[in-house]
């Protein structure tokens, strides 16, 4: 059969966009390859109705409503393959099937490149951090580290003195400038100059010159890529953002080629569950209105 969508990505921006396809009476299939990138979290907050919710449990629930209408189909699996046009796509999955759709919607979510520190992605999601308002407040107003990637980092340090106190650790990641030192100076930022050897126990720095500096957490700005090549396989144009690389849209998020649409953490930033379900139930209606108006 012909889907109206396929929906690349079965986590919280794809389901919120089926959802409403779905509601229009539209035949979607979910294609999900089970890799929701804060799977090593136990906790999301932020996210209206749902804060403190285990984000499996946000994910089980969601699937499990639009799993209650009759248009919709979903695979487990990855997709590999897609070619066509507008109204004519075809998705080949890794296990050889073959699938068609008039639309198709990437909700791949991305990969994040963090430091290379010894340690410290074993802790990533669970005392290693990037979203302040996501796992801010649990810190309880204790010490924080924030681990430099680059300029991006310094904003991430001029933030998180409101959630405690802040050491900011440079790991020649970056050099301050006189006014972004006396910026941070003046809001309680401890900058630390030395590099990291490693982090252990719960979320302890421990630097080259041997010092061992406990923290309730830390933060860092990691590197994003699409977590898939799909959007390069169907020739969609990819853009450069400070926080790494995302698929280019326009407002009704398609992408460079017609009649493919992006939505998620991987066509957007920055990046929660609550900014992603947006994205995603607004790329669904739009997704929906070029189905009707197909000038569009």
């Amino acid at each position: 059969m012909k889907y109206d969508v396929i929906v690349i990505g079965g986590s919280y921006s794809g389901m919120a966009a089926a959802l409403q396809l779905l509601r229009a009476r539209r035949s979607v299939l979910i294609v999900d390859a089970g890799r929701r990138r804060n799977r090593a979290a136990a906790h999301s907050h932020g996210f209206l109705a749902q804060d403190g919710a285990d984000p499996a449990d946000i994910a089980r629930v969601a699937r499990k409503q639009l799993e209650a209408y009759a248009t919709l189909s979903w695979r487990d699996g990855e997709a590999v393959s897609a070619t066509g046009e507008k109204d004519a796509f075809e998705v080949v999955l890794d296990d050889r099937s073959q699938h068609y759709a008039r639309r198709l919607l990437l909700a791949t979510g991305v990969s994040d490149t963090l430091p290379n520190i010894p340690g410290l992605q074993d802790r990533w999601g669970r005392s290693v951090f990037h979203c302040p308002y996501c796992h801010g407040y649990e810190l309880q107003l204790g010490q924080i580290g924030v681990i430099a990637t680059g300029p991006m980092s310094i904003h991430q340090a001029q933030m998180l003195p409101e959630w405690g106190r802040v050491t900011f650790f440079l790991n020649g990641a970056l050099e301050l400038d006189a006014a972004a030192a006396k910026d941070l100076a003046g809001r309680g930022v401890c900058v630390e100059a030395t590099s990291i050897a490693s982090i252990e126990g719960h979320a302890d720095v421990v630097l080259a010159d041997g010092r061992q500096l406990p923290f309730a957490g830390l933060f860092t700005a990691p590197r994003n890529a699409p977590s898939s090549l799909i959007a390069q396989v169907v020739g969609c144009d990819l853009i450069e953002t400070p926080f790494g690389t995302q698929i280019g849209t326009i407002d009704s998020k398609e992408t460079s080629v017609r009649g493919v649409y992006a939505c998620g953490d991987a066509a957007r930033s920055p990046h929660s569950v609550s900014l992603a379900v947006g994205d995603g139930a607004w790329a669904g209606a739009q997704l929906h209105r070029s189905l009707i108006l197909p000038a569009l």
